[in-house]
């Protein structure tokens, strides 16, 4: 484009027009209504609009006792929890699968192939993939009829299904490719020079992957942190099925609120959610500039 037609085009603020009021009437409006909800009045079978500050003072009752611990306080530790390990098992898989498609695959063509394997659980739903867990992970699973077969094990194991493991377990299975991907879109941008030139002036492989590698994935790194963190604090689908329904988790106290028509107490719960998850982006890019690193 010349410079005649940047003079004279469309100023920007109408290019960008039509992709804000698609922004804010589908994303940021819901949010305004969210947040006035939780002010409203908790009513057994009706909305009334009003103010009140009584969600929030439900939410965080009896949270004052840190030698015991208020529901809402546990419940946020085990959905930290759950990200936490989340983050760490999809950050040790994604990154090594990342680290043998950029650096050991040299054809692109079987590079591509092996990117699109990796791909091919995402076309199957959530739901799916996780009911293929069922039968592999029950008492009278594969998994389970497999080790007492070599004698392994006496007797079914039952922390295989229903637990913390298996809730985790399902969340590295749907989102190590939310982590994978941006990684090997930092390590493709490598230039290879580098890595050259740590060769020449004698560093290990391990110096060359702590000192030029990691440092200069660490912008995909971190968008895959806030990717996998971010899903998994709202998740209550995975935690339901996998946990039987027994484990705890901030996700699924929305949708069982919801199912009592509790709505502004559910949005309450929504805004402290969003803040939580906030803070944790907040934090997280505090470690990476990425206005400049992109």
């Amino acid at each position: 484009m010349d410079t005649y037609a940047l003079k004279n085009g469309p100023k920007a603020w109408l290019q960008a027009g039509p992709f804000g009021a698609v922004f804010g009437f589908f994303f940021v409006l819901p949010l305004l209504l969210v947040l006035a909800v939780s002010f409203w009045p908790t009513s057994d079978y009706a909305l009334d609009p009003g103010f009140t500050l009584q969600n929030y003072v439900s939410i965080f009752e009896g949270c004052g006792n840190l030698a015991e611990p208020c529901v809402t306080l546990k419940t946020y530790a085990s959905t930290l929890g759950f990200s936490l390990l989340a983050w760490g098992a999809t950050l040790v898989l994604g990154f090594a699968i990342a680290y043998f498609l950029a650096f050991h695959v040299r054809s692109p063509g079987l590079q591509t192939l092996l990117f699109v394997v990796c791909t091919i659980p995402f076309w199957t739903s959530n739901v799916i993939r996780m009911v293929s867990w069922l039968p592999l992970l029950g008492r009278n699973g594969l998994v389970n009829q497999g080790l007492m077969g070599l004698g392994w094990v006496d007797a079914p194991l039952d922390w295989l299904l229903f637990s913390k493991f298996s809730v985790v377990l399902a969340f590295v299975h749907l989102y190590t490719m939310f982590m994978l991907v941006p990684i090997f879109n930092s390590m493709m941008r490598i230039d290879p020079a580098l890595l050259e030139a740590a060769d020449d002036a004698g560093a290990s492989a391990w110096q060359t992957l702590w000192n030029v590698i990691i440092p200069l994935s660490r912008t995909g790194i971190l968008i895959g942190s806030i990717f996998v963190i971010t899903i998994v604090m709202g998740d209550f689908v995975t935690v339901g099925v996998m946990g039987g329904q027994q484990i705890a988790s901030v996700g699924k106290v929305i949708p069982v609120q919801t199912s009592y028509l509790q709505f502004p107490l559910a949005a309450a719960n929504a805004v402290v959610l969003l803040a939580v998850v906030m803070l944790i982006i907040v934090a997280l890019t505090r470690l990476v500039d990425l206005r400049k690193e992109l």
